[in-house]
This record gives C-alpha cells, structure tokens and sequence, in this order.
C-alpha cells in the first residue's frame, strides 16, 4: 500500500471520529447547562471551547459566549480546523481519494454525514440542536459498522488505528470536561448537582448502564473515572483504546513489515497503564493525568507517521 493511501486511510479514521466527539462534547454541554435552575452557563460553554482545544481562536471572533455561538462555532465555523463541518468535509475528500480502499457502506455513511451537514448554516433551538448532533453520531456509528465488515486487510488497521488513537484522545478530553465545569454556587461537591455532571459525562460515551452493570452500590466521581480509565470492558475506556492501538500496530507490522518507535511507545504505555491504580490517578491530580496523557497520545501519533511514511 501506498503511504499516501495509508495516510488518507489513518486521518479518515481520525476526523470520524473527531466528528463524532465534538458532536458528543456540544451535546453533553447543552445537558451540563440545562441541569438545574441555577446552571453552569458560561463556564460550561467555555469548558467546551477549552476541551475542544478552540477557546483562544473563539475568542478571536469576538462574539458573545453564548451557546449558539459556540455550538455554531464548533459545528460550522470554516475557521475553526476541528468544526464537525471541517471534519467531515476532510474525511469525504480523503474517502474520495482512496474510494476503492473503502467498502460502498463506509463511502455512504461519510458521504450521508456530509450532505446532513452541508445542507444547514447553523444550529436552531437546544432541541434542534440536538437532533442534528444525533443524527451526525447515529451515521458514525454507521461508518463503525462498515468498517467492521471490512477484510482484515491493511485498509483496515489503518483505518481503525487512526480511530483508535482519536478515540484515545478524546475519552481523555472527555473525561476532562468535568474538571473545567464549575458548580453552580451553593452547590456541594458531591452533591445532586454534581453527581447529576457525572451522570451526564457517561451518558455522551453510552455507559449509563454498563456503569450499573459494574458497579452495583452507585454513582461516584471516583468510580466513573475508574471506568472511562482503566475498565477494559467499555470499548471507549483509555485502558481499552490503549490494547486495541498495541493490537493494531502488531497486525500492522505483520503486514508491511513496519515496526519501530510506535510499536515501543504504544507498548510502554499499555504496560504502564497495566500497573496503575486509580487510587494514583486521583491522588496525583486527575487533570495533571489526563493532560500527560492526551501529550503522551501526540507523541504517539507523530511516532506512526513517522513509522509509516506519511509525510
């Protein structure tokens, strides 16, 4: 396989992905501040930008922090890089490069995406708002699907390791949206208020119930973090994006016969994540972790390029 075709594969992966992340991080905010008479507001849209890594050139526009702005601003802005518009118009133009690396069900889901989007300017009311964000995750999901129907074959892994390294990122980043929310004053940490945060935070990655399912005495920060970290039965957990990204890389080097400093970096940080304790995770500070992380997983990506002669 060509580089550039495993490059236009690896980066379709990620902007799927990212799509569908951002989609979840605007829906999450949209429920954060509607959770109480006395609702984060601002903070939590700020948040958003931050986590988004888009504060700085939000603040740039010059308007008003409100959340249609910013909704429309993560959603459409053509200035801002990580848009889900962006996203998706970069994902269908690299699809349309390797078309025939892709199944016909992966051209539609990105294709479908970016039609759904293409046709609207900007978000309408918190309900509608919703909807379309819905409608974006329900066709990432389909493009899931197709790929999972993929032949094992070097299009594939590419594709699911640029997945899976986004994925990575942002349950990271997700997870992190709960430092950057402030309670409302009056309310406890702790308390309805913030409980009803966390629920919110596994709601956006569909672990409600599977957090009934593992942990039968109820919601706590300490146990939702342990989760979405280091509990290899969710599929999104960093501890489960991290074994499939070994897993990937090993399939890969079978493959084309490329291993390196990927395949070492990727191995270093499932075995140091083997070896932690979420007890670690909260005594030395959950933002510094998940900050550490989300720099380590960069690193990780530049390593693959690198490795797999993208540039």
């Amino acid at each position: 396989m060509l580089a550039r075709t495993a490059s236009y594969l690896y980066w379709i992966g990620r902007y799927m992905e990212r799509a569908e992340f951002t989609a979840r991080l605007i829906e999450a905010t949209l429920r954060l501040d509607a959770l109480s008479a006395r609702p984060a507001g601002q903070a939590a849209w700020s948040s958003a930008l931050s986590v988004a890594a888009a504060k700085q050139d939000f603040e740039r526009t010059g308007e008003s922090l409100t959340p249609s702005n910013v909704a429309n601003y993560l959603v459409f802005s053509k200035d801002n890089p990580n848009s889900i518009r962006n996203c998706l118009y970069t994902a269908r133009m690299n699809a349309r490069a390797v078309r025939t690396a892709l199944t016909r069900e992966g051209w539609e889901s990105i294709n479908r995406a970016w039609l759904g989007i293409d046709a609207r300017s900007a978000v309408g009311s918190a309900q509608g708002t919703i909807n379309l964000l819905e409608a974006l995750i329900a066709e990432n999901r389909g493009f899931e699907g197709a790929l999972h129907r993929m032949l094992r074959q070097e299009n594939f892994y590419f594709l699911m390791l640029g997945e899976s390294i986004e994925r990575t990122d942002n349950t990271a980043r997700l997870i992190d949206v709960k430092y950057h929310i402030i309670l409302p004053e009056g309310e406890e940490v702790g308390g309805l208020v913030d409980r009803d945060q966390w629920g919110t935070i596994l709601q956006t990655v569909s672990a409600r119930t599977a957090f009934r399912w593992l942990y039968r005495d109820g919601l706590s920060p300490r146990r939702v973090v342990e989760m979405l970290v280091l509990r290899r039965e969710l599929p999104r957990s960093i501890a489960a994006t991290v074994d499939e990204t070994v897993s990937l890389l090993t399939d890969l080097g079978r493959l084309t016969g490329y291993q390196g400093e990927a395949d070492r970096m990727a191995r270093l940080r499932q075995q140091r994540i083997n070896a932690t304790h979420i007890r670690e995770i909260i005594t030395g500070g959950l933002h510094e972790y998940l900050q550490a992380f989300i720099e380590e997983n960069r690193l990780l990506s530049q390593a693959i390029t690198k490795q797999f002669r993208f540039d």
